[in-house]
């Protein structure tokens, strides 16, 4: 009965701290009777010497100084300051520390009383109390922080939800990582294993825990008997395509993965559980860092005026980002929507490392479209170069608004370019979409259109460019968050075709390759991105289910959308490259169209705009962009009458 009682007190005890640390001033307030309770024992031990003979007034003498000495070398070390139930070497360090000096205080104190007699050696202990004391309070202090270790483990820790885990690295960040695991109070994790590659430290073992190799341990047999629910990836420095790898027969093997994030993340330079990041999609189609030559970005931008449109999308925000930090004279950065204008604003003028740049930054509201307002914009601020990301990019918008991506697209390009010769701007940087490949949508070959007029536009004082690139990770209104929300949702995740793919790249490195390409350009370049290897949507919605550790979520196929093909392309099939001094950067070899024809196509074009009639205007695109072939759109018909 009173076994049960006892377990009663300290699971109490254990749930009342169980989320918080007890408190350090009751730890010191342990800590100081710790002290009383030694004192009282070294005690014992000379009265027996005595006969027993108590003097009470020197006793307490004795005992008043001990405590006020060793209480102040308390706070100098800080042994009341560490979390009790994640006490380790260094907490033994601090109480050895402090009852050793106490100790060496105390003797010398003695010494030179015993030779100078400044008190009466009574009111002074001997070196055996003294020895005594803080031997046994050395000994109390750290038998109560064990104690505490273990009330929590046996009450709170075998409480908790638990977990297997793997650790891949059995380095330094492994061993952290695996402390870091033992004093989560979320969850109880067990390490099963650490594998590692140093082949020198399989078969040894870490706090008792086995190195293995990699392919002991993920294999299904070894990961079903272990019953191991997740892997840490625990080699910051790990080869890109070998921890791809690593994460992706994790995945298979149904474990969910995380990885133990740069020391230069860590909070204060200190790691906890709570630090061991979730692995992204974007992690498992991330490529090796692009290399660029900083230098002709550097000329490009030095010190000149940059004007950047669509500058609160996703590749506009981003190409400011960039910009700010070659230290441009200005960066006048240019959006229609309000709000997400806004947003950017707050973080340039916030965060590091772009808010000590503020003076050099303009805000500018206004649509492409408004031929007063941008010509005010461009009198006002003469900009050297432009940065034309503003566009409609989603194709079955575009697909039910042709008058808008007509507008949009074609016309307020065309409006910029040749504000831009007349205002003898240096470089015109368009940012296109491989979608202007072959296009089978309006917003496709919207873009196509935009293309071919800035390409004729090029003149002595005026270089136009064109940089063209697929999906980027993370972009508004990209499949990736598409497919979080109806995760967050329960499901199911929607792809239109089994087999439909796509080229990703991401957002810091297409708009890195758009600042190198453009300050290569010398005039009607189009440049086309190295974007590695296509990608299956519906093998990236399978990847982010595993990703998510939810079972049972649904894939659903709900067919190609208007205007959407399966395989987008970088060239057309007339088009070739030529290699530029960057691996990831090939100068296109297009069509080019004669400048007076361009002029009365698009002339006709804009007369046909009032009208609204979209197979009006489709159709004119189409005799503009011949290559432009619908697909799955009412306006495949346009393509039959052919």
């Amino acid at each position: 009965m009173a076994q049960g009682l006892t377990h009663k007190i300290f699971y109490a005890i254990a749930k009342r701290y169980r989320h918080s640390p007890v408190s350090r001033w009751i730890v010191l307030v342990a800590d100081m009777m710790s002290l009383v309770l030694s004192f009282a024992i070294a005690a014992v031990f000379a009265l027996h010497d005595q006969g027993w003979q108590i003097e009470w007034v020197p006793l307490m003498t004795q005992l008043f100084g001990c405590l006020t000495m060793t209480t102040i070398l308390f706070f100098v070390t800080g042994t009341y300051r560490g979390i009790i139930r994640h006490s380790g070497l260094y907490d033994v360090y601090r109480i050895l520390l402090s009852c050793g000096i106490s100790f060496l205080i105390g003797t010398a104190a003695v010494f030179i009383n015993n030779n100078t007699e400044l008190v009466n050696p009574r009111l002074m202990p001997s070196y055996t109390m003294l020895a005594i004391t803080y031997m046994a309070l050395g000994l109390m202090m750290m038998i109560f922080r064990i104690v505490c270790q273990r009330i929590y483990n046996e009450y709170v820790k075998k409480q908790l939800p638990w977990r297997n885990v793997v650790i891949y690295g059995a380095g330094s960040a492994g061993v952290i990582a695996h402390n870091a695991l033992k004093t989560d109070s979320q969850f109880e994790y067990r390490v099963i294993a650490f594998i590692d590659d140093n082949t020198a430290k399989v078969n040894q073992a870490i706090d008792g825990v086995p190195i293995m190799q990699a392919k002991d341990v993920l294999n299904a047999k070894f990961i079903e008997h272990k019953r191991v629910k997740q892997l840490v990836i625990a080699i910051p420095s790990l080869d890109l395509k070998q921890k791809q790898n690593i994460m992706n027969k994790a995945l298979d093997l149904g474990l969910t993965v995380k990885s133990v994030p740069h020391i230069k993340s860590w909070i204060n330079g200190t790691f906890s559980s709570n630090q061991i990041e979730d692995i992204k999609i974007e992690d498992l189609l991330e490529r090796e860092s692009i290399k660029l030559d900083n230098m002709n970005v550097v000329r490009e931008v030095l010190d000149k005026t940059i004007l950047v449109t669509g500058a609160a999308g996703s590749i506009g925000s981003e190409i400011c980002r960039q910009v700010i930090q070659y230290h441009p004279k200005r960066i006048v950065m240019v959006d229609q929507a309000e709000s997400p204008m806004y947003d950017l604003q707050w973080e340039l003028r916030n965060t590091e490392p772009y808010k000590q740049h503020t003076e050099q930054m303009a805000f500018e509201i206004a649509n492409i479209k408004d031929a007063v307002r941008m010509r005010e914009i461009m009198g006002r601020y003469r900009p050297d170069v432009i940065y034309h990301a503003a566009a409609y990019k989603h194709v079955p918008f575009m697909e039910e608004n042709v008058y808008e991506a007509l507008a949009v697209n074609v016309f307020g390009t065309k409006l910029v370019a040749d504000l831009a010769i007349e205002y003898g701007v240096q470089k015109f940087v368009m940012v296109s979409t491989d979608k202007a490949v072959n296009p089978t949508n309006v917003m496709g070959a919207s873009k196509r259109m935009a293309e071919i007029y800035i390409q004729s536009r090029s003149t002595e004082s005026t270089h136009f460019v064109t940089t063209r690139f697929g999906n980027v990770l993370g972009s508004n209104g990209s499949v990736i968050p598409l497919f979080k929300k109806q995760l967050a949702a329960g499901g199911p995740l929607t792809v239109t075709h089994k087999e439909i793919t796509r080229y990703f790249m991401t957002i810091p490195e297409a708009c890195s390759l758009v600042l190198e390409a453009g300050a290569m350009g010398e005039g009607g370049d189009i440049f086309v991105f190295d974007m590695g290897q296509p990608v299956k949507i519906y093998d990236l919605a399978v990847k982010m289910i595993q990703l998510s550790g939810l079972q049972g979520i649904e894939i659903k196929e709900i067919g190609l959308r208007p205007g959407e093909k399966l395989y987008e392309e970088l060239l057309a099939t007339k088009e070739n490259t030529m290699p530029t001094y960057h691996s990831k950067i090939m100068r296109a070899q297009v069509r080019t169209y004669p400048l007076n024809d361009i002029d009365r196509e698009y002339g006709e074009l804009r007369e046909l705009m009032p009208k609204m009639d979209e197979m009006e205007l489709v159709a004119k695109m189409k005799e503009i962009v011949p290559e432009y072939v619908s697909n799955n759109s009412v306006f495949c018909t346009l393509d039959k009458k052919n």
